[in-house]
């Protein structure tokens, strides 16, 4: 079946070129690849911190603390005046979250949402010769379930054992092995109020999180509050909702009602998200240099067919080809090599994120443990690469080709003669 005269005599002159019409390809073909290799690796690995934060963590954390500090009267009073107010002694009073049952209550109630209390304080951890600081969090078994994965990420025992062992502790795995303590071993707790306590080892978890892993440590909500020293008292209501999305709007809301500080897990990783933006912004401006190269490539091709094919278009315009037609000739020569490219830098693309895929590691430590590249799979990585490509290809091509159908042939016959 024969081509299109136009697409004939496009093919034509890109095979005129070989050597630079395939540097050209491979150009387009290598920024397609590495995009899509980019932004699986990225967009996998921002998926997997998320997945893993928001298994571990709540949705959203009501503190016993307050965003802004409070207002002394006479700054209340006279807002708009020139008031300094200097010494102020800060009162004495019990911290928690006043009311907190109802609170979680009226949490609740809300569709989607489930709510936990819980408190959370230091403690001194003594086994043997082995002694740690940790964070001791008390909470309730059967609702701590129903706002954290916690659970799945158990090594040994579980959460519920705490229901009936009331002297029970679950500890992160980093910091049993820092202690050397194994299930049912007995530890000694010390509080900062100074009470002490015999608690049993009764589960080990995992959750990939050095800061949950190395230094955290789970007992009975009641346990705590006579531990601490702070009985019928919560520091914490921990919140989870279906949509996750919505988190930062109803810490909003709550904080609004409530007064006290509630923190969204997005405003708790913010710094991160930050690093994720700069992270992108890298990876596009890397592969947009590449295309950016890749399209010069095809300008220069373009224009030098042109450039020697002047008494060609001469003649072709003599024949009847109207500028129009000329035009298209030249801007498919660009369409076919973004194409072309388009297609290997898929193939590249595949191979990249296969390879990557099939790599193992072990960086030893970090914020979150990880032996491997978590990478995303999208369609759409593909279509953004080839779309990208092929539309710096073609606006590649339009300069030389506008000047290409401009051509006198009148005066190239002449400058010819």
């Amino acid at each position: 079946m024969a081509l299109p005269l136009a697409v004939d005599v496009a093919v034509t002159h890109l095979r005129g070129r070989k050597r630079q019409t395939l540097v050209s390809v491979l150009g387009v073909a290598l920024g397609v690849g590495f995009f899509i290799a980019m932004t699986a690796m990225m967009q996998g690995f921002q998926g997997f911190f998320i997945s893993t934060v928001v298994d571990v963590a709540p949705h959203i954390t009501i503190s016993d603390e307050f965003r802004e500090p409070e207002r002394q009267p006479a700054v209340t009073a006279f807002p708009d005046g020139a008031v300094r107010v200097e010494g102020v002694k800060p009162r004495d009073q019990v911290r928690g979250i006043k009311g907190g049952p109802g609170i979680v209550e009226a949490i609740r109630r809300l569709p989607g949402v489930e709510a936990a209390p819980s408190l959370s304080g230091q403690v001194f951890l003594r086994y043997g010769a082995a002694e740690r600081n940790a964070t001791l969090s008390g909470i309730e078994p059967s609702q701590e379930l129903r706002i954290t994965r916690l659970e799945k990420d158990m090594l040994a025992g579980s959460l519920r054992d705490l229901q009936t062992r009331p002297d029970g502790v679950v500890l992160g795995a980093g910091l049993a092995k820092r202690l050397g303590a194994g299930m049912s071993d007995r530890l000694t707790a010390i509080s900062p109020a100074g009470v002490i306590r015999r608690v049993t080892v009764v589960g080990i978890y995992r959750t990939g999180v050095s800061s949950f892993d190395d230094g955290q440590a789970i007992m009975l909500l009641k346990e705590v509050q006579i531990l601490q020293d702070r009985p019928n008292v919560i520091n914490r209501i921990r919140i989870r909702m279906d949509d996750i999305d919505a988190a930062g709007d109803l810490a909003a809301r709550l904080e609004a009602r409530y007064a006290y500080k509630a923190e969204s897990w997005q405003e708790a990783n913010q710094g991160v998200f930050s690093v994720f933006r700069i992270q992108s912004a890298v990876m596009y401006s890397t592969v947009g240099a590449i295309m950016v190269v890749a399209a010069f490539g095809i300008f220069n091709i373009i224009s030098t067919v042109v450039y020697e094919k002047s008494r060609d278009i001469a003649i072709m315009k003599s024949l009847g080809f109207a500028e129009g037609d000329i035009h298209r000739i030249f801007i498919l020569e660009g369409l076919l090599v973004g194409v072309i490219g388009a297609l290997l830098g898929w193939v590249i693309g595949y191979a990249l994120v296969s390879l990557l895929g099939s790599l193992r590691f072990n960086f030893g430590g970090g914020t979150i443990q990880n032996d491997r590249f978590h990478l995303a799979y999208s369609f759409v990585h593909y279509a953004v690469g080839g779309a990208f490509s092929v539309t710096a290809a073609t606006l590649a091509a339009y300069i030389p080709a506008r000047r290409a159908a401009r051509l006198n042939p009148v005066e190239i016959v002449r400058g010819a003669a």
